[in-house]
C-alpha cells in the first residue's frame, strides 16, 4: 500500500495527503473498513500501520468526520495498539471547535477507559467544553476524579471553573476552587487574579476589586492589557473617573499599550459623566496613535452630545463616521433621534427613523418604543397602535419601555381606561409594571382628581417590591394637599423621608401653597421650618387667619446671603460688592435678605415664570421683567455679583 511506503519513507505530508485523498475525497473516499483490510494485507511493519491508523484518525477528526474517527479509535484499541494521547487531543479541539461537546466528553470517558494516557492538557479541553454548556458541577467532579487517577490540574483548568463559576456570580463556589489551589500548590496567574476582580466587581464588592489588585502587585505579577481593561471598564461604568484615569496612566508607565476597548471604556465614563470635551480629546489622542475608532466609540460620544443637547454636533459625528466608511447601525440611529426628541424635534427623529429602515436597516425595539412614544405625544393614537401591533406579530417583541411610552401617552391625554388596560395586557406577558408605569398613572389619577384610585396604586408599590420615586411622593402630596386632606400628606411627606428621598423646591412649594390655601397653619409652619433647615428657594405667600394679610417668605434665603458673605469676605475688600443682581428674584427674597448690607439690588423676574413684580414692589424693592433669551440693557459690567440660582 502506497500510504505505508511513504510512512517508511519519512514523507509524512504526502502519506496524509493521500489519506485525505482515500478516506474523504467525495470521489475516491472509502469506508474505513475497506482502508483497514487494505492496511492489514499491505502493512507489514507494525510500527508503520500504527502510525497509518493514527494518521488516519487526525483525518477524520480534522475533517469533522467523527463517526469514522470513533471506529478508527476503537478500532485500534480493539487490536492493541498503542493510542497517542496527543492525536485524541486533536479529536477532542475539533470536537469542541465545531460545537460536537456531547460527544466529545464520552470519548473522553472512552480514552480514560481505553487507558491512553491523560494529561492535564486532554482533561481541561473537556472541563473547558463541559463548563461552556453550562455543566460546571459535573466538569469539577471529572475534574476531581482525575485527581485521584494521578492526573494533576494546571492553573488553565481551576481558571476555567473559576470563569463558570464567577459568570454565575458563584463566590461561595469560587472560594472553594482558591482553596483546592493552594492545597495542590497551583499559584495564581494574572489570569486567575483578572477573573477574581471581575467576580467583585459583578458582586458589587469594589474594593475588594481593588484589594485583589494590590494582592497581584505585591506578589510581582505583572498587569497585562487585560487586567487594566477590567478595571478601567468598571470603574468608568461606575463614574469613578479619577481611579480610571489613575489605571490609564499607570497602563502607559508600565509601557502597555492602550487598546480600543480601554479607549472606549474611558470615552463612555466621560460622556457618562457629562465631560464631553474630555471625551473629544482622548478620541483625539486615540485616532493620532493610529487605533482605530469602531462604531461603538461613535456611538458612545454621539450619545453623549445628544444628552447635553448637542445634537448638531452629533450629527457632525456621524458624518466624520460615514466618511470613515462606517455606516451608522440602528444604535446610532436611535441615539441621534433619541437626541431630537429630547430637543423636541419629532419630526426630524420620525424621517431619521422611517428613512433608516426604507434603506433596509432593520429596527429594533429602541426604534419602535421612539416612534410610538413620538405618536403618542402627537396624540396619533392610530399610528402608534397599528406599530405596536406590528411588533406583538412581526417582532421585536415590546418590553416595558414599548408599554410605558402608550401608558404614559395615553395617561397623558385622560385615556385612563386605555392606560390601565396596557398596563394589564403588560402583566399578561409577563412584564412587570415599573415605577415609571405606576408613576405615569398616579400622576395622571392625581390630575384628573380620582386621588382614592391614585392612593390603591400608590399603595400597590411596595407590595410588587417597587420603591416610589420623588415625582410619585410629590405627585401624591401635592393632590392630597388639594383636597384638604393634610394629615395624610403629611404621612407620605415623612415616609418620604424615612426613604431617603430629599424634597425639591419643587415639592415644598406645592405642599405648602396647598396647605396655606386650606388654613392648616400647623403643617404650614412645620414644613417653614423644614424648608428653611434646608435653605431652599421656595416661596410662597401665607395669609394668616385674622385682618392682616401678611407676606412671608420661606427658604433659608438669610442663611445662603450670609454664606455667601463668608466666602466672599476673605478674597474681595469690603466695599467691593455694591450692585447686584437677582436673576431669578421669584418674590424677592435674596434682595430683601440684603437689607443690612450696604448693597443696591436689581430684582429680575424671568418673563418664562410666573409674574411676581407686583409683589416684589411691594415690599419696598426695585425689579424688572426679563427673558435671558436675551440680552440684558445695562452694560454687563455694572453688577459685582450676579445671583443665578435655580436660573439654569
Amino acid at each position: 500500500m502506497l500510504v505505508c511506503r511513504l510512512f517508511k519513507a519519512r514523507k509524512f505530508t504526502q502519506a496524509k495527503n493521500l489519506l485525505n485523498k482515500l478516506a474523504i475525497a467525495d470521489n475516491f473516499g472509502r469506508p474505513f473498513p475497506n482502508i483497514a483490510s487494505l492496511v492489514a494485507r499491505d502493512g507489514k511493519e507494525p510500527k508503520i500501520v500504527v502510525k497509518v491508523y493514527d494518521m488516519l484518525f487526525r483525518v477524520y477528526a480534522d475533517n469533522q468526520r467523527f463517526k469514522e474517527g470513533l471506529e478508527v479509535f476503537e478500532y485500534m484499541k480493539n487490536s492493541g495498539f498503542e493510542i497517542d494521547e496527543r492525536s485524541c487531543i486533536v479529536y477532542l479541539l475539533a470536537s469542541k471547535r465545531h460545537d460536537h461537546v456531547e460527544p466529545l466528553f464520552d470519548f473522553f470517558l472512552r480514552m480514560v477507559d481505553s487507558g491512553v494516557g491523560i494529561t492535564v492538557y486532554s482533561l481541561t479541553i473537556v472541563v473547558n467544553s463541559m463548563c461552556k454548556m453550562g455543566r460546571v458541577d459535573e466538569a469539577r467532579e471529572l475534574m476531581n476524579e482525575m485527581v485521584g487517577r494521578g492526573v494533576k490540574p494546571n492553573v488553565y483548568t481551576y481558571n476555567t471553573l473559576i470563569d463558570a463559576y464567577v459568570k454565575r456570580l458563584d463566590l461561595v463556589r469560587v472560594k472553594e476552587i482558591l482553596i483546592a489551589m493552594e492545597k495542590e500548590e497551583v499559584a495564581y496567574n494574572v489570569a486567575t487574579y483578572t477573573l477574581l476582580i471581575q467576580g467583585c466587581f459583578s458582586s458589587g464588592k469594589i474594593e475588594d476589586a481593588e484589594r485583589v489588585f494590590e494582592e497581584m502587585c505585591d506578589k510581582g505579577i505583572a498587569g497585562d492589557v487585560h487586567v487594566y481593561s477590567l478595571l478601567i471598564s468598571w470603574n468608568s461604568r461606575l463614574g469613578n473617573m479619577k481611579r480610571a484615569f489613575e489605571l490609564f496612566d499607570e497602563l502607559g508607565e508600565r509601557g502597555i499599550v492602550p487598546n480600543a476597548h480601554i479607549y472606549g471604556a474611558v470615552i463612555h465614563g466621560l460622556c457618562k459623566a457629562g465631560q464631553i470635551d474630555a471625551a473629544k480629546d482622548l478620541l483625539n489622542e486615540m485616532q493620532s496613535k493610529g487605533i482605530d475608532v469602531n462604531q461603538v466609540i461613535f456611538n458612545t460620544l454621539m450619545d453623549g452630545y445628544c444628552k447635553k443637547w448637542m445634537i448638531n454636533k452629533a450629527f457632525r459625528l456621524k458624518f466624520v463616521m460615514e466618511k470613515k466608511g462606517l455606516e451608522p447601525d440602528v444604535f446610532a440611529n436611535n441615539i441621534i433621534a433619541t437626541g431630537l426628541c429630547i430637543s423636541n424635534r419629532h419630526e426630524e427623529a420620525k424621517r431619521l427613523l422611517c428613512g433608516m429602515m426604507n434603506e433596509g436597516i432593520a429596527p429594533n425595539s429602541v426604534t419602535f418604543t421612539t416612534l410610538i412614544d413620538i405618536y403618542c405625544k402627537e396624540g396619533n393614537f392610530v399610528e402608534a397602535l397599528r406599530l405596536f401591533g406590528k411588533m406583538k406579530k412581526e417582532g421585536p417583541i415590546p418590553n416595558t419601555v414599548t408599554f410605558n411610552a402608550l401608558i404614559h401617552g395615553n395617561s397623558n391625554k385622560g385615556k385612563l381606561n386605555e392606560a390601565h388596560k396596557l398596563r394589564d395586557e403588560m402583566k399578561e406577558k409577563g412584564l412587570m409594571p415599573d415605577v415609571y408605569t405606576y408613576t405615569s398613572l398616579v400622576h395622571r389619577e392625581c390630575i384628573f382628581g380620582t386621588v382614592d384610585r391614585a392612593m390603591e396604586l400608590f399603595n400597590e408599590m411596595p407590595a410588587k417590591g417597587l420603591v416610589p420615586n420623588l415625582v410619585t411622593y410629590t405627585a401624591m402630596i401635592s393632590d392630597l394637599s388639594k383636597e384638604g386632606r393634610s394629615n395624610e400628606a403629611f404621612r407620605l411627606y415623612d415616609a418620604m423621608k424615612e426613604a431617603g428621598l430629599t424634597p425639591d423646591d419643587t415639592l415644598y412649594s406645592t405642599l405648602a401653597s396647598s396647605l396655606h390655601r386650606s388654613l392648616d397653619m400647623l403643617h404650614t409652619l412645620i414644613l417653614a421650618k423644614a424648608a428653611i433647615g434646608r435653605a431652599f428657594s421656595c416661596e410662597f405667600e401665607l395669609k394668616v387667619k385674622d385682618s392682616s394679610d401678611f407676606l412671608v417668605t420661606l427658604g433659608g434665603q438669610e442663611l445662603r446671603v450670609e454664606s455667601y458673605w463668608n466666602l466672599l469676605s476673605p478674597k474681595i475688600a469690603s466695599d467691593s460688592l455694591r450692585n447686584i443682581m437677582d436673576m431669578k428674584a421669584n418674590l424677592g427674597s435674596f434682595g430683601a435678605a440684603l437689607k443690612e448690607k450696604d448693597v443696591w439690588v436689581m430684582n429680575v423676574v424671568p418673563e418664562d415664570g410666573r409674574n411676581t413684580l407686583k409683589l416684589v414692589y411691594d415690599r419696598g424693592l426695585i425689579g424688572t421683567v426679563h427673558s435671558w433669551c436675551e440680552a440684558f440693557s445695562t452694560y454687563p459690567r455694572t453688577y459685582d455679583l450676579l445671583h443665578a440660582w435655580t436660573v439654569f
